[in-house]
């Protein structure tokens, strides 16, 4: 695709070539016929010129090319409409480029507001200044809870306060639909008990969906757009949005484990090896349960979300399967995950996901 890209831009900028060499009367263009002032010679030159500067930006990911390539086809566009008998065919590849720069254009505009996002949840103030104890001072703590934070590494690293940590995997819409691969950066504001995240998710064609997932003081978003552009689903100030966010903040604790000494987590022992996890933020509380392997492996998080934020979604069972583990920076995670649905109809596994990088206690932007 990128070098089916390059080749439109390459070929559009040197057809604007001609106009320069019919103005200035070199060699025989046949293909204009129209007189062409050397002014306006000038200005094909400039076109061919501002084409092949949007290729060389294009090729190396600059993402504000879409910018010059809309300036340069607003100019070719304008000068073939002034040679239209001789240049009308051009407005096909200036549609096209068109059509491949406004997507561009929107993903430039969402990268940057998810930049302006992710600045404030790192501003944003703590909701619980501290741990509540140390590891091995909480008494409150289940010893099976207990056991799974050691073999984590909670004991032998420091408090995390950010992360900052890459995916990538497949999602399903609906249970008879195709997997789409994704790729996704997610940030975490671990003591305000925040999060953002944005994904690509791609269908298989030039098709492809921008989504941005996000808690800031106990308020959930979800932004989907298809091809940066369009909103496809954009839910807010929508209670069971809230929840559903706050119980991913919660099954996510998994990969910053020292969240789970928060204040604003509590737990409580249930039979065999699992517990409860009560997360309150600003008077907003949901639960989960997280199940363990008899030496405290976490094996799976389950909770009651909203299937939806529709006005009549109702509760589901939401299930984590924790398929594998990696140790990052000293903390032993899960880095493979299984998510599924379980619908009266039938399981709907709708992810799979793997951690490919984490960064403990920064704050900063992955680079683009």
């Amino acid at each position: 695709m990128k070098i089916l890209v390059g080749i439109i831009l390459l070929v559009h900028a040197f057809i604007h070539l001609l106009g320069f060499f019919k103005a200035f009367q070199i060699g025989k263009i046949r293909q204009l016929q129209l007189e062409i002032s050397k002014p306006l010679g000038f200005l094909w030159l400039f076109c061919t010129l501002l084409f092949l500067y949007v290729l060389y930006l294009y090729f190396l990911d600059k993402s504000w090319w879409p910018f010059f390539a809309l300036a340069a086809v607003i100019i070719s566009q304008s000068l073939i409409i002034l040679a239209w008998h001789d240049a009308k065919y051009g407005s096909v590849l200036n549609l096209v480029i068109l059509l491949i720069s406004l997507p561009a254009l929107g993903s430039f505009y969402f990268q940057k507001k998810t930049e302006k996002e992710v600045t404030r949840l790192v501003q944003l103030d703590e909701t619980s200044t501290e741990v509540s104890a140390e590891l091995e001072e909480n008494t409150q703590l289940p010893e099976i809870v207990r056991k799974w934070l050691r073999n984590s590494g909670v004991r032998d690293n420091p408090e995390v306060a950010f992360v900052r940590l890459r995916q990538q995997g497949r999602m399903k819409i609906k249970p008879d639909a195709d997997w789409m691969p994704f790729q996704a950066i997610q940030y975490f504001n671990v003591k305000a008990h925040s999060f953002i995240w944005t994904a690509r998710v791609n269908s298989g064609s030039p098709v492809y969906f921008d989504g941005r997932d996000k808690l800031i003081n106990g308020e959930g978003e979800m932004l989907i757009k298809l091809l940066s552009l369009f909103p496809v689903v954009n839910e807010y100030n929508n209670d069971k949005i809230d929840s559903g966010a706050m119980q991913r903040f919660l099954a996510e604790i998994c990969w910053f484990p020292t969240a789970a000494l928060s204040n604003q987590i509590s737990w409580e022992a249930l039979n065999g090896n699992a517990a409860r996890a009560d997360l309150e933020i600003y008077g907003k509380k949901v639960s989960g349960i997280f199940n363990f392997s008899e030496d405290g492996e976490l094996l799976s998080f389950q909770a009651e979300r909203f299937y939806g934020g529709e006005q009549d979604a109702k509760e589901e069972t939401w299930h984590i399967e924790m398929l594998d583990f990696k140790e990052f920076s000293g903390y032993r995670i899960p880095n493979k995950c299984r998510i599924t649905w379980k619908l009266a109809e039938g399981d709907f596994t709708w992810l799979e996901l793997e951690i490919m990088e984490v960064d403990y206690n920064s704050g900063e932007f992955y680079p683009n």
